[in-house]
């Protein structure tokens, strides 16, 4: 089964957390049917060699993964965005964080499914830990945002069963209003 989006953006996040970062931004907007997905954070970053051989799927030295040889997250990801006439951007500074950037036409027919953003979101806010992770949704014009200190503040914590079904429901009813859908039972009748 091929990675959907939200696979990709739990991917690229999760990297940033084991950056070291205190905090990490995520942008995820469509825009008919582009999705832009951009990823900061403020963690070790790279020098440019090690930017580029992150790029290289061979080219993983094994400290992130011992025993590993490869590396393929961010070359998949960035030969998923060329292919369906999207793009991949990384911009990295050693002491400074890290940039990732990458784009999917959604009308391609190689482009990936969104995938279940209520799900990935719930997923990267629960793992954050200590790190304050920011998100910004977008679909054409509609849009929410969200900082994982003001989620665990209303719900008194994030560990908890209760909190991550509460917080699921959160994005799921987010997604609903910034898509425009109509839900079971409602019309879009004035």
């Amino acid at each position: 089964m091929h990675p959907a989006a939200c696979d990709h953006v739990l991917e690229v996040v999760h990297n940033a957390f084991e950056s070291g970062a205190t905090g990490v931004a995520l942008d995820m907007v469509r825009r008919g049917s582009r999705l832009m997905v951009e990823v900061r954070d403020n963690g070790c970053g790279m020098e440019a060699a090690a930017a580029r051989k992150a790029l290289d799927p061979f080219g993983s030295g094994g400290g992130k993964h011992p025993g590993r040889r490869a590396g393929l997250g961010l070359p998949f990801l960035k030969q998923a965005a060329e292919l369906c006439g999207g793009a991949f951007g990384l911009d990295s500074e050693a002491g400074r964080g890290t940039t990732v950037r990458f784009t999917f036409d959604q009308a391609h027919v190689d482009a990936p499914p969104l995938g279940d953003v209520p799900g990935t979101l719930t997923a990267l806010m629960n793992a954050a830990g200590a790190c304050e992770l920011s998100v910004r949704r977008e679909e054409d014009g509609r849009a929410y945002d969200v900082r994982r200190s003001d989620l665990a503040a209303a719900l008194g914590g994030l560990d908890s069963a209760g909190a991550l079904a509460l917080m699921n429901r959160f994005f799921s009813s987010n997604e609903t209003e910034i898509r425009n859908e109509v839900q079971d039972g409602e019309t879009d009748i004035g």
